[in-house]
């Protein structure tokens, strides 16, 4: 954040001249951009602070603009609040919200392109050890030895096939 803030200062003092609404334009890029990349749960806080030092920075860099009058922090705030967005990032909820719902046990797939549920369609299928479609499972051939579990496992195989 300091490496962030000091290339803002330097850019502040090169656009200190030109007019307020063309600067808060810029700042309202530069913490959008920020916040954008920083926001996550947990940083709320580092994310409030980023957006008062740009604001002490922008009230230092404008006060310098004359030499009779000093910016005062109402009007300041009044800036701040039309040009600099308050973060925003979306809660765990939020975002737990927008995930895709969690498959029922049992449901039905109804595109053959998904392989959430069903395992995409037959076509798309790639035989592994386990099982080769239309083919004796492998643990049931006759050159793997068969222990307890494995038998377990083929004679359950085969039912399903």
């Amino acid at each position: 954040m300091r490496a962030t803030l000091k290339r803002v200062k330097d850019e502040l003092r090169r656009r200190m001249h030109l007019p307020i609404p063309e600067q808060g334009k810029w700042l309202q890029q530069v913490t959008t951009g920020f916040f954008a990349y920083h926001a996550v749960p947990t940083n709320s806080r580092a994310l409030m602070a980023f957006r008062h030092h740009i604001s002490v920075l922008w009230k230092r860099t404008l006060s310098r603009r004359s030499q009779k009058a000093t910016l005062t922090w109402e009007r300041m705030l009044r800036l701040v609040k039309a040009w600099l967005p308050p973060p925003a990032h979306p809660s765990p909820l939020a975002r737990a919200a927008l995930r895709r719902p969690t498959p029922e046990v049992g449901a039905e797939c109804v595109n053959g392109a998904c392989s959430d549920l069903c395992g995409g369609c037959a076509a798309m299928r790639i035989p592994t050890a386990n099982r080769i479609d239309g083919l004796r499972s492998f643990r049931s051939a006759p050159w793997v030895a068969q222990t307890g579990q494995n038998r377990k496992a083929s004679t359950a195989a085969e039912i399903a096939s």
